[in-house]
């Protein structure tokens, strides 16, 4: 009988423990920002054009517009506006051009770079020590010269958009 009531007693023991555990939960949610809530609620995009001197392809543009918007989306609670937001992005993409990066012993190129650049304005209304102007942010793929462009430019134009994109929203809210 003795050992019914000790079996009894850390049965209930354990069952209490299990459910203290069960009802304290710590949630962490890394999402890259650092944003006030209480003071910025909205966000404007201006629309990026494409005024390359380099080369001009199509699709870019509206790839970094579109990348740019969702990353703040995504990973804020940033409602957006079309205009005059507490935080407003606006620029253009300056540069896009391919060059050649090695020569080969028989004269011909061997690599090649393909280089894009944004010229990007911030403005935090609620915080504007934080507002920049004309900030240049740049990627780069290097790329068999062997290969057509057209044949590899779509993925390596992504990736580039992807680290811009990546390199705006950090300068801009994710103040580690």
């Amino acid at each position: 009988m003795d050992w019914i009531k000790k079996g009894l007693k850390w049965g209930c023991v354990w069952m209490v423990m299990a459910v203290l555990v069960s009802a304290c939960s710590i949630s962490y949610k890394f999402n890259g920002s650092s944003i006030d809530y209480t003071k910025v609620k909205t966000i404007s995009f201006e629309t990026f054009p494409n005024r390359s001197v380099g080369f001009v392809w199509g699709p870019m543009e509206s790839m970094f517009n579109t990348a740019l918007q969702d990353i703040y989306m995504q990973q804020t609670r940033l409602q957006q506006t079309k205009r005059d937001g507490d935080l407003q992005l606006s620029g253009e993409i300056t540069n896009y051009d391919a060059y050649n990066k090695g020569v080969g012993a028989d004269g011909y190129s061997t690599m090649a770079e393909l280089r894009m650049t944004v010229r990007v304005t911030f403005t935090n209304k609620s915080n504007p020590q934080e507002n920049f102007e004309a900030q240049q942010f740049s990627a780069s793929r290097e790329y068999d010269a062997s290969q057509q462009l057209s044949a590899v430019q779509d993925e390596l134009v992504n990736q580039m958009i992807k680290d811009i994109v990546d390199q705006i929203f950090n300068a801009t809210v994710a103040n580690w």
